[in-house]
């Protein structure tokens, strides 16, 4: 186990209250896509944003305008369900106060979301005097899981990401370090359970944040270098 010099967080259920609805968000995606394809096709194991791509290459196939079209009619749909569900949000208690801390001890800092940025800039307006980078799903090409999700941050932090740790509240979280070769924290303030969290294989695993920095000050795994 390195020396943590960074860590990049997820943003929903693991800075903030998990407000979206993702099972009302399928619903409504799969209400909207049944007036563009019959049958439906059976792919709604993926996530929402997946699921709408595969969706909507369907439907190119046989007519890229009508591609197009259901595309934009669901991320407006998803960006209306995000931007509500940011104005009933709020931060966990002690995000602000562990972020600061981290910055002030020399750990970098990075959080990276699949949501949009209208959403999170609008339940944190300072989101980007908090963090050393911030990079929501329209400041990549690839979200996470794709590792460039967090390549992209590690870079704009100036870390490598042996030396980074990728926290989450999701298995999707520690799929995405994984990938791109960081260590990994599952946190318990989503909706998955720590039991769920655990069978990813995380490299820590915490009731919340603020535990999990206790942890890793007691095991001292800090390398503190300077801040963001």
């Amino acid at each position: 186990m390195k020396n943590i010099e960074a860590i990049v967080f997820d943003f929903d259920g693991t800075l903030a209250e998990l407000t979206i609805d993702f099972d009302e968000m399928k619903k409504r995606l799969r209400a909207l896509g049944s007036a563009f394809l019959d049958p439906m096709p059976s792919r709604e194991d993926l996530p929402a944003l997946e699921w709408v791509d595969f969706m909507a290459d369907c439907l190119s196939r046989e007519d890229p305008d009508l591609g197009k079209e259901f595309h934009t009619r669901c991320r407006f749909l998803i960006i209306s369900m995000e931007v509500e569900a940011a104005r009933n949000g709020t931060l966990f208690p002690f995000t602000c106060e562990m972020l600061s801390s981290l910055r002030s001890s020399g750990i970098r800092t990075g959080i990276i979301t699949r949501n949009t940025a209208s959403a999170v800039r609008q339940m944190v307006p300072e989101i980007d005097r908090l963090t050393g980078c911030f990079l929501s799903r329209e400041d990549v090409h690839n979200v996470k899981p794709h590792p460039e999700h967090l390549f992209k941050a590690l870079e704009i932090i100036g870390v490598a990401p042996e030396n980074a740790l990728m926290v989450g509240d999701h298995p999707m979280d520690i799929e995405t370090g994984k990938r791109a070769g960081a260590m990994t924290a599952g946190v318990a303030t989503g909706r998955i359970p720590i039991e769920g969290l655990a069978e990813a294989g995380p490299d820590f695993l915490a009731a919340d944040c603020a535990a999990l920095m206790e942890l890793l000050n007691e095991q001292n795994l800090f390398q503190r270098n300077g801040g963001n």
